[in-house]
Formats: structure tokens, C-alpha cells, sequence
């Protein structure tokens, strides 16, 4: 948690004004209980009417005073929190965009949304409590034990007496409540996890008719939560009576000890009086603090969450000097002996991958799944690092480029489309935001997608909804495809990202492809071998290796695993070849 108080200083001024205030309002609230007693021994005793009058206009004065005080704490106390957790969200989100591919393997999407959510809120609750509850109630119980004091010292020994035992009282059940808040955060990181993949996967589930299976995992992992957090708020909700019965003791035997010693007229009535009133918000305050204290142990949890993260260095940095040739133009890509594993005790996906491409090329790739094909064009923009072997752009090993240098030299276009909540033009121009609208239609006509587009009623303006759940699969890949021929980039990977859209459309976009970025390399991962027909290179995969190259002519001669993919795909074409 200490860590992160840093990013309380740039509020500081705030955050030192809420409990300044609040001392008012402490100060003005341990002032009622002696007013009190002098209306009690000096007015209502003696019948000085005047008397309760003047001190009664003052103990509202007063307590107007204090509710200015307790005011302005809350508002300045809410700026500061507030402020505060709106940063530790932001510095949160940003450091998760510098996560390689690999470290955001580690966390699932749903812990990090609750940790980006849910641990972020309680911490800002936290703040706001302690720059109200935290200052007021350890203020307010020891000014209320010194005025206490000022009035029995024998009945100030009972207050002694109990708040040791309310301490540890309340020390032992945090102890207990710690680690159970953890697992509260963590299960609730499960729930968002499932919650998550239904939503994203619903059409799914609506096509297998898996709809009660996913309520009963939904309802498995919601049930784990709910008893986690049960039994965590049954700590919570030990603290309340245990510490009303330690209270309520302790009142009972001022009432009994003080009842004496005004009986015997050592203790005028009125002070006995404020000694109950001081007494209870002793105990009161240290119950504050004892719920407060509670919130700290929920926010400890959630603070340990939030510096995990922070904490993750990203494995995929640019270096301290790097070296960038043109980031316009890629003249040259080597894969030198590249083997590659997702992690160090993990098998190789890639086995010693040696191929060149140069500008103007097309490099296509097929192979069965698995065979390593998304995880090789992976390691041209740095989303993951070679475990050996370099790769090397204009022969400069990727690693010395600088990062946004390289990833902005490189389009990629995947096979899953994912388009942003918001216009069909904006998407589109997501890697060019002030590109011209001519220049957005040219490239949505170049991906076959100006077409559907016009027919939409909003057209270039229509609003899609989230990753595009308004348009059918070939389309969102045509503005996928849209978007990465905006930018014009010199090196081109296309993943497969064809497979939703019919021959015909395919071609023409190959067709334009070939127009428009003439003088880039692209590489094409496909299924279909119609794709891969002109490309100037064919690399065939199998186990994460490459075991054929060439081009079409040349692997339709010598290569068996070419021949009988294309004999899978066009059989009627071999034969009349053969």
C-alpha cells in the first residue's frame, strides 16, 4: 500500500486540508459534552434559565462550526481519493499496453479488469476514509480520554481498562480477516473471467445450445465468491457486537462507579454526564477505527493486486540506443535459425527457421494447425522475442529497433477481426486518425468494403457496436483489411485474414494488394491454396518447421506436402495437371 501513496502527492494540498477540517469538527464535538454539563449543574440545577440559553445558542454555534469543518473534509478528502484513484487506473492501464504478448499471458483479461475496477475503488475508498475516519476517530478518542481525565481520574481508569482489549480484540480478527479478503478478490477475478468469455462467446453458446451448461459454471464460480465473500464479511460482522459488548460493559460500570461518587456529591451530576458522553465516543471512535481498519485489510489485498502488475516488467522493451533504419521502407526481412517456446519449460512451436524476403515479395505461408504459422509472423513485430536464433529487418536485428518505430512500419490483419465500439470511418482510420475521407473510401474500396458500406443507412458515420456484433464476419475483415491498407506499411502480414470472404471477393482483394502496395512485402498465412497461387515464396510448416519452399511452380514439381494439400483443395485440377 506505501508504494502507492505517491500518488497522493500531486493532491497533497488536498489531502492535508481534509483532516485540518476535520480537527475543527473534532474539536468542536469534544467542546459539546462540557457545555452540556455546565447547562446540567449550572442552569437546570440552579433554574438559571439564561444560563441554558446563552450556552445552548453556543453549543449551536458550535456544532455549525463543525459541520463546515466536517464538510469541507468530505469535499476535499473525495478530491484527493478520487484523484487518486483515477491515476492508479491510468498508470495501471498504460503500463498494461507496454505488455508483450507473454506477460499478458500471465494475467487472464478478467483479473485485470477487476484489478483495473474493483481493487482501484478500494483503494479510493480507503483514501477517503482515512482522510475522514482515520483522522477523525483516533482525534476524537484521545481528546475525549483527556477530557475524561480532566474529569474523574478513577472513571478515566475504566476507559484504560477496555480499549487494550478492544485493540487486541480487534487485531486478532484482522489477522484472521487478511488473507480470506485475497481470496475475495480473487475468486471475484474468476467471475469476471467467465462472465467475460460468455458475453464474448454468446453466439457460440446460443449455436451448440450450451446455454445451461454456462449457467452452471457461471453459477459455480459465482458460488465460490459468494462464500469467500460471506465468509469474510462474517469476520467483518464479529467486530460490531463483540465490541458493543466490551462498550456497553464499560458504560455500565461507569454508571455504577460514577453513580456513586455523585450520590456521595464527590461527582456533580452534569460531569457524569459528559464523562458517559466522553466515554462513548471513545468507544465509538475506536469502533470507527476497528471498521476502518477492516477496510484496510480488503484494501492491503487489492493494493498487493494493483503493484503485481506495476511491478511486471515488460520482457519486450526497446533498447537504450537503438537502431532504426527507414521506418517507410523495408527492404529486407531474415528469419536467422529462429526456434521459439512460449515459456522456458514449454516445447519449441519454432525449430530452427531460417528463410529471406525482400521488398516486393510475397511470402505465404500454409501448414495444419499448429503448425507454428501465427506464432512466426508473432516475432516480426516484437509481440514475443526468439528464444534463439534474431530477426532481422534492412539486417537489423529487431530487438535494436525502436519499438513504435518497427510495430508502425508493420500492418497486420488477423484472422478474428476485432474492430472499437464507435464510426465505421473511425476504424478504418484507426492507425491514421487524420486521414481524409477520400483516402478512407480508397481504402475500403481496395478491401471490397465501400460497397456494403454506402448501403449501411449512416454509412461511413454508422455506429458500430461492440467488436462490431452489427456486421457479419467477411465484413468486419474487409474493414480490418481497410484499416491496415490506410497506412500504406511496407511490411504487410496478413493471418488467415481472408478465410470469411468468398473467392471472388478474395481475388480482388489480392488484386489490390498487389496494386496498391506494390513495393511492400507481405506475407499471407492461408488455408486455401487459391491465396497462395502468385506469391513469389511458399513456405510449407509441419511441427514448427519449415519443410518445403519455393514457389507455386517449383513446389507443384518437388514437393509432396504442396501436392497433396493442393490435391485436397483443387483435385480436379491436379488430375488435369498430372
Amino acid at each position: 500500500m506505501i508504494p502507492l501513496l505517491k500518488y497522493l502527492k500531486p493532491y497533497r494540498t488536498a489531502a492535508l486540508l481534509a483532516p485540518l477540517l476535520m480537527l475543527v469538527e473534532v474539536l468542536m464535538d469534544l467542546m459539546q459534552p462540557k457545555l452540556v454539563a455546565s447547562i446540567v449543574d449550572q442552569g437546570i440545577m440552579t433554574g438559571d434559565l439564561g444560563h441554558i440559553q446563552r450556552t445552548g445558542l453556543l453549543m449551536i454555534g458550535l456544532a455549525l462550526i463543525g459541520m463546515l469543518g466536517g464538510i469541507g473534509c468530505t469535499i476535499y478528502a473525495s478530491i484527493a481519493s478520487q484523484h487518486f484513484g483515477a491515476d492508479i487506473r491510468a498508470d495501471l492501464f498504460q503500463h498494461i499496453q507496454c505488455f508483450s504478448f507473454h506477460n499478458l499471458d500471465r494475467f487472464s483479461s478478467g483479473s485485470l479488469i477487476t484489478r483495473l475496477t474493483n481493487d482501484v475503488v478500494q483503494l479510493q475508498n480507503l483514501v477517503l476514509m482515512a482522510l475522514r475516519m482515520l483522522v477523525r476517530s483516533p482525534l476524537l478518542s484521545i481528546g475525549s480520554l483527556i477530557m475524561a481525565f480532566t474529569i474523574s481520574f478513577k472513571l478515566a481508569i475504566i476507559l484504560l481498562i477496555a480499549m487494550p482489549i478492544l485493540l487486541v480484540t480487534l487485531i486478532f480478527i484482522m489477522r484472521k480477516a487478511f488473507p480470506i479478503f485475497g481470496r475475495v478478490q480473487a475468486e471475484l477475478d474468476r467471475v469476471n473471467t467467465v462472465t467475460q468469455e460468455n458475453l464474448a462467446g454468446i453466439r457460440v453458446i446460443k449455436a451448440f445450445v450450451r446455454a445451461i451448461h454456462e449457467n452452471k459454471r457461471y453459477d459455480a464460480v459465482n458460488q465460490d465468491y459468494t462464500n469467500i465473500a460471506i465468509k469474510a464479511n462474517r469476520m467483518v460482522a464479529l467486530i460490531g457486537p463483540i465490541m458493543m459488548l466490551i462498550m456497553d460493559i464499560c458504560i455500565v460500570a461507569v454508571l455504577w462507579f460514577g453513580g456513586g461518587l455523585t450520590k456521595t456529591g464527590a461527582l456533580p451530576v452534569g460531569d457524569l454526564i459528559a464523562f458517559i458522553n466522553y466515554a462513548t465516543q471513545v468507544l465509538m471512535s475506536l469502533m470507527m477505527v476497528s471498521m476502518t481498519l477492516m477496510s484496510v485489510s480488503r484494501a492491503t489485498a487489492s493494493a498487493e493486486r494493483i503493484n503485481e502488475v506495476l511491478h511486471t516488467e515488460p520482457d519486450i522493451t526497446a533498447p537504450a540506443q537503438t537502431v532504426t533504419p527507414d521506418p517507410q521502407q523495408v527492404g529486407r526481412l531474415e528469419f536467422r535459425d529462429v526456434s521459439f517456446a512460449y515459456d522456458g519449460d514449454s516445447p519449441a512451436v519454432l525449430d530452427q527457421i531460417s528463410f529471406v524476403a525482400t521488398a516486393g515479395q510475397t511470402i505465404a505461408i500454409l501448414g495444419a494447425t499448429g503448425a507454428g504459422k501465427s506464432s512466426l509472423v508473432h516475432l516480426i513485430p516484437r509481440m514475443y522475442d526468439v528464444t534463439n536464433g534474431a530477426v532481422l529487418v534492412d539486417d537489423v536485428n529487431v530487438r535494436q529497433w525502436d519499438l513504435d518505430q518497427l510495430r508502425s512500419s508493420i500492418g497486420i490483419v488477423l484472422q478474428q477481426a476485432l474492430l472499437f465500439s464507435g464510426s465505421i470511418r473511425d476504424n478504418i482510420r484507426y492507425g491514421r486518425p487524420n486521414a481524409s475521407q477520400e483516402e478512407v473510401e480508397s481504402a475500403a474500396r481496395a478491401a471490397q468494403a465501400h460497397e456494403f458500406i454506402e448501403k449501411l443507412p449512416e454509412g461511413y458515420d454508422t455506429l458500430l457496436g461492440q467488436r462490431g456484433v452489427n456486421l457479419s464476419g467477411g465484413q468486419k475483415q474487409r474493414l480490418s483489411i481497410a484499416r491496415a491498407l490506410l497506412i500504406q506499411p511496407p511490411l504487410l502480414i496478413m493471418d488467415d485474414s481472408t478465410s470469411a470472404v468468398d473467392l471472388r471477393t478474395e481475388a480482388l482483394i489480392q488484386k489490390a494488394l498487389e496494386e496498391r502496395l506494390s513495393a511492400s512485402m507481405r506475407f499471407i498465412i492461408a488455408q486455401r491454396i487459391t491465396s497462395v497461387l502468385d506469391a513469389d515464396l511458399i513456405l510449407i510448416m509441419e511441427d514448427g518447421q519449415i519443410i518445403d519452399r519455393g514457389d507455386h511452380a517449383y513446389l507443384i514439381k518437388n514437393s509432396q506436402a504442396y501436392q497433396e494439400i493442393y490435391r485436397s483443395q483443387l483435385g480436379q485440377e491436379v488430375e488435369s495437371h498430372g
